[in-house]
């Protein structure tokens, strides 16, 4: 029985360190959290609003003028991969993998992964023929220091190759961040550009036409590659306050469970302790009772 009650007392020990773990690890998460959800909050809206301009610009333009609204037959697909470098964060990181593997599904296409993040690389590194090319080979590493510069020089990467007809569609693959308890893993068309929808409604109504200042050469020149460049920055914000808000979520339901399971040992060793107790008093009482008769 003392075995059993040292077992017990060694769990409910091990069980407390736990706790005051991933109760650290959430406190954490929710401190990185605050700093993530502003930079997202501040560039969705701005992000979200120029898409949408320069969508309804590039379908404005003739087919030889917008080199990234070029639709070819798709033979080759790029999907990039955006994922967290650390784990215990739920399904943050599976959630990525398996909506890649079903859009994989849908096509006939090659398929390449281009990995944002330790864990896609960790993945797809195991897969030699997912593997894409041109890319420089610690573009994984982008969320070590993540800032707008970093994100450039991937997305300038990943336009050179879609314009050089190395791949003829490119999706971001990332969670959306909506709160602390939800993400949406979302899988984003890229490249090519496409018109919006109220572009597209308002085409058969309307014969529009856009003045351009600066001219429309300027413009597919320099503010759609910016506006690419912006789009993919987004994706990497979204994704990184996801991760501290999937992570936040997992250490709060982790150390839930932790205090469940503390309880239950609790109970467990007071009921062996008393069990022990008694036997200890059954057992003096019926020596003393040998010892009278």
């Amino acid at each position: 029985m003392a075995g059993g009650l040292k077992e017990v007392r060694e769990r409910i020990a091990s069980v407390q360190n736990t706790m005051q773990i991933t109760s650290a690890m959430k406190m954490v998460a929710a401190a990185k959290l605050r700093r993530a959800q502003d930079a997202i909050t501040r560039m969705r809206p701005y992000a979200e609003k120029l898409q949408v301009v320069l969508s309804n610009v590039s379908g404005s333009l003739d087919s030889g003028e917008g080199v990234f609204s070029v639709k070819r037959d798709t033979k080759r697909i790029l999907y990039v991969a955006i994922t967290s470098n650390r784990g215990l964060c739920g399904g943050f990181n599976n959630n990525i993998m398996k909506a890649i593997r079903q859009e994989m599904a849908q096509t006939d296409a090659e398929c390449h992964v281009l990995p944002l993040g330790k864990k896609a690389n960790d993945a797809y590194k195991k897969l030699p023929e997912l593997n894409p090319v041109g890319f420089e080979e610690d573009a994984w590493q982008i969320f070590d220091d993540l800032n707008f510069d970093r994100a450039q020089i991937v997305a300038e990467h990943i336009m050179a190759q879609f314009e050089g007809g190395q791949y003829d569609e490119v999706k971001i693959v990332y969670n959306r961040f909506v709160n602390a308890a939800v993400q949406i893993a979302t899988v984003e068309n890229y490249l090519p550009l496409e018109a919006s929808e109220e572009a597209t409604d308002a085409a058969p109504d309307t014969d529009t036409d856009y003045i351009f200042e600066p001219s429309q050469a300027e413009i597919v020149e320099r503010i759609i590659p910016n506006s690419l460049k912006v789009q993919l920055y987004k994706g990497l914000l979204d994704s990184h306050a996801s991760e501290h808000g999937a992570r936040m979520t997992a250490m709060h339901q982790a150390t839930e469970n932790a205090g469940e399971l503390l309880r239950d040992l609790r109970i467990s060793y007071n009921k062996a302790r008393q069990t022990a107790i008694t036997t200890e008093i059954l057992e003096i009482v019926a020596g003393s009772e040998a010892l009278d008769s």
